[in-house]
């Protein structure tokens, strides 16, 4: 598919009733598996692109991150949104560049967040954090298909568990033109329907706990599920188990759960 036939079908998906699930993949094998797998979108994961570099979240650089994006990219042909983490740049200028730069890639979404990198003040004031989600909606509508660009309140990753100041933030990006608003780290459902019930863009949901649901977020008003670094975890997860069972016990039972070389080239090309 072409470009704009990526972000017209991934701009579909949102406007259809109930939620779809955009996976996190963090090389190009697990996006061909995903996408082997039935998904219909693809979401990066910088953290998990990071760890697989040696590196932790915000590491990689705007280079880095729009290189594998293209990789993701060329990976299917599925749509691809990228996590464009505070999109390199604090003035609105350079997150409008950032926009610019990743359509060139492939990718048909991104996302714009309020996290400073600034450890003294992580979220972007207010009226600042706003400036910079309308320099990136200008430049995405600008764009000659439809990028769909997710603007992100990062209070709840961030030790500022405040849902007024989430809700207002959400609300002023969608006025400032967002196409999709995402709040990370949402912990119940009583608070996503609250976030959902109060902003009239689709809404992108974090699922990030084993407790929720496809069908329950769908019913509390999400449009979109994403899971962010959570399937590279797992997958480092399961390698920690296994290399510290050789290390501290000199055994091997995790080999009973490894998948078959053959399941996994089945997804791969060749």
């Amino acid at each position: 598919m072409t470009q704009i036939e990526k972000a017209q079908r991934f701009r579909a998906l949102h406007q259809r009733p109930g939620a779809f699930v955009i996976p996190n993949p963090w090389d190009t094998g697990t996006a061909r598996i995903l996408a082997g797998l039935g998904f219909e979108a693809l979401a990066t994961t910088s953290a998990g692109y990071a760890f697989s570099l040696g590196l932790q979240d915000g590491a990689v650089g705007r280079e880095g991150i729009l290189a594998h994006a293209r990789a993701i990219v060329a990976a299917t042909e599925l749509p691809v949104s990228a996590d464009l983490e505070n999109c390199f740049g604090d003035d609105p200028s350079a997150v409008a560049e950032t926009i610019r730069l990743a359509a060139q890639t492939g990718l048909v979404g991104g996302s714009v967040e309020d996290f400073s990198g600034d450890s003294r003040r992580p979220i972007y004031e207010f009226a600042h954090a706003v400036e910079r989600v309308r320099a990136a909606a200008e430049a995405a509508h600008a764009l000659p298909f439809p990028f769909t660009l997710t603007a992100r309140a990062e209070n709840y990753l961030h030790g500022r568990p405040d849902i007024d100041d989430t809700i207002r933030r959400l609300q002023a990006f969608e006025e400032a033109g967002a196409d999709v608003l995402y709040a990370p780290g949402l912990a119940d459902i009583a608070t996503i329907r609250r976030v959902c019930s109060a902003v009239s863009k689709p809404v992108n949901v974090l699922a990030w706990k084993s407790g929720f649901t496809v069908e329950e977020l769908a019913r509390s008003g999400a449009r979109r599920i994403s899971v962010g670094s959570v399937l590279s975890r797992v997958a480092l997860g399961a390698f920690l188990r296994a290399a510290r069972e050789i290390n501290q016990h000199g055994t091997f039972s995790f080999l009973e759960q490894a998948t078959p070389s053959a399941e996994i080239s089945a997804f791969m090309k060749r």
